[in-house]
């Protein structure tokens, strides 16, 4: 069965030109030397934004650890302490740069007037978890101390990510919480990756999961990560945030998500239990949508679900200078 027929019209013209590639080791390495090519091209060669200046930097990584390289972002016009978000970008895990979501974030601190930190964490399968979502907080942390410098206020961090990058966030949230070091004011999770049991359901979904990211894409990715089979009992929370007993005392939530995509169930499943947690949470599902739709970005549901976005943000974060 195809669930072609479900797909927004102006999402289904793209599906031709993609190839259907099952994930290999090998094609990971082709992708990733594209995208270090990406990455060695100069800062300058991204799209320009008029008032935002991007820096390049090297943080403390975590104990023993090498250095975190993150892309920081700031507003020209800084009349007091913004608000920031840590972002970080998605790639199922193996994949994946913050160059890739450049204008995403640019967008986000152009409308919000925030500063920005996205984040270059370490890829499995050469590093494993923990140390992504380490990394992560490792970035947190130096975005914290770093608040006055960069003309941050403290109070008002959030965190981010899309699809990968939205499943580190939630595990970074649910870390930031336990440790207790430092307050995050709110998380945006774009079609976020949260539970590796998704992998082992005998009762799928018949309608998700077809396009872009697949069934066998999902086990590929949670299994770099994790070193094992995915749907295994002991999965710690902060490798897959759906795993945590306990959602109570995170920040308030966004998540959306096509109704196409793989991560739909699990998604709403985890909305459904930070209502019942207390979280304030917003939860957007787009009908003909797919993984990955805002790769359209002119699409009717791509603007809606951007526009969604950045209101939740500025009611999150709002900015009195902005």
């Amino acid at each position: 069965m195809t669930t072609r027929a479900l797909v927004d019209p102006e999402l289904a013209a793209i599906l031709d030109q993609i190839p259907n590639v099952e994930l290999t080791e090998e094609i990971v390495k082709q992708v990733r030397a594209r995208e270090q090519t990406m990455r060695s091209q100069k800062l300058s060669n991204l799209p320009p934004f008029p008032d935002i200046e991007v820096i390049e930097r090297f943080v403390p990584g975590p104990e023993g650890a090498p250095e975190v390289r993150v892309l920081v972002y700031l507003p020209s016009s800084v009349e007091a302490a913004r608000s920031s978000l840590l972002w970080i970008h998605g790639g199922g895990y193996i994949m994946g740069t913050p160059e890739q979501e450049d204008p995403l974030v640019k967008n986000i601190v152009s409308a919000i007037g925030c500063v920005a930190v996205s984040v270059d964490h370490r890829l499995p399968p050469e590093t494993r978890h923990p140390g992504p979502v380490e990394d992560c907080y490792a970035a947190l942390k130096w975005l914290h101390m770093h608040a006055s410098e960069l003309g941050v206020d403290p109070s008002r961090i959030a965190i981010g990510g899309s699809s990968a990058g939205g499943g580190l966030a939630a595990a970074l949230g649910l870390l930031a919480r336990d440790r207790g070091e430092i307050s995050v004011a709110f998380q945006l999770l774009i079609a976020p990756m949260l539970d590796d049991r998704t992998c082992t359901l005998t009762e799928l979904h018949p309608y998700t999961g077809e396009f872009i990211w697949t069934r066998e894409a999902n086990r590929f990715g949670w299994t770099s990560l994790l070193g094992q089979e995915p749907g295994l009992p002991d999965v710690s929370p902060y490798a897959a945030a759906a795993r945590a007993e306990h959602l109570e005392g995170l920040p308030p939530t966004f998540i959306n998500v096509g109704a196409l995509d793989l991560f739909l169930e699990e998604d709403l499943e985890y909305a459904r239990r930070l209502t019942r947690a207390g979280v304030p949470t917003e939860f957007h599902i787009y009908p003909g949508a797919y993984h990955g739709f805002r790769m359209v970005p002119d699409a009717q549901v791509t603007r809606t679900a951007a526009r969604d976005q950045i209101a939740a943000l500025k009611r999150a974060l709002g900015d009195p200078h902005h």
